[in-house]
């Protein structure tokens, strides 16, 4: 079974459409070399990662749960469910190796004893700064051999490149969740 819950909601955007008169619109010519580029960029971008995780018989998946929970310590299993499109077993088999071996803990929740807030341990988040730091240095050589405004111009696209029902919370998780990082002065 899959790990990955999958929208039935595919629209074509409405540039990708080509008018002609008395036909329904067809859509445009697929942009392969941006769909090429983005798929190799992914290999890459976590490929880093992945050298590391597989030393420790991790994957993906854990790495994405150790990403958030580092970021949004106390999230609740449910918000991670969401923000991941995965399955509660998929998260659950991962969570569960994670706990094991030291990386997450789960608290009860102080007014709800039934929900379940993740953090990171010590482990847990020296791990997920490794991983990052992986990532920003591939992510910084770009930025650098594109020059000024590259950082904005990415963060424009990739934001872009998100449904736009989902850009908001995306960017408030992603505000929360620097401001909850930030060393306090």
């Amino acid at each position: 079974m899959a790990d990955v819950n999958v929208s039935a909601k595919i629209a074509a955007p409405a540039s990708g459409l080509t008018e002609r008169p008395g036909a329904a619109p067809a859509p445009a010519e697929p942009v392969w070399d941006i769909i090429e580029l983005l798929f190799f960029a992914y290999r890459d971008f976590v490929g880093d990662p992945d050298e590391v995780l597989s030393k420790l018989a991790f994957g993906r998946a854990h790495h994405r749960v150790l990403h958030f929970v580092n970021r949004n310590p106390g999230m609740k299993v449910a918000d991670l469910l969401e923000i991941l499109n995965i399955t509660k077993q998929s998260l659950g088999r991962v969570l569960k190796q994670l706990v094991d071996q030291g990386f997450v803990v789960q608290k009860e929740g102080a007014q709800d004893r039934r929900q379940r807030l993740l953090y990171v341990t010590p482990k847990g988040e020296t791990l997920a700064l490794k991983l990052a730091g992986l990532q920003t240095q591939r992510i910084n050589r770009a930025f650098a051999e594109l020059g000024p405004g590259a950082h904005e111009a990415a963060r424009r696209f990739l934001t872009a490149m998100i449904d736009a029902d989902n850009r908001e919370g995306v960017l408030r998780l992603i505000t929360r969740a620097e401001r909850a990082t930030k060393p306090r002065s």
